[in-house]
């Protein structure tokens, strides 16, 4: 069993956009998390409806370390999920 599933919501421009235009929200979530998980996790931790959920593996990016040898941030699994009609996530 998974420990969290949604790790944190982001907060971008392009998810402020989703947010405005298509009632979406953008989520960090675990990484062999499934849609159906995923679902069930966001409906339950902020008490909406779900009416989809599109997921994306996002790759780590190449970083410098102090050295001349190179590093890697995690890879990641993101989730934009659409609410149903009505239904809202309120955002600090």
């Amino acid at each position: 069993m998974k420990t969290q599933i949604v790790k944190k919501m982001l907060m971008t421009e392009k998810g402020t956009r989703l947010k405005e235009q298509g009632n979406q929200y953008l989520f960090e979530v675990d990484r062999d998390a499934n849609k159906l998980e995923i679902r069930q996790a966001v409906e339950k931790q902020f008490n909406v409806k779900v009416a989809d959920v599109n997921t994306m593996n996002r790759k780590g990016k190449a970083k410098r370390l102090r050295t001349q040898k190179y590093g890697k941030t995690s890879d990641w699994k993101r989730a934009v999920v659409t609410l149903e009609a009505g239904q809202s996530i309120e955002t600090a």
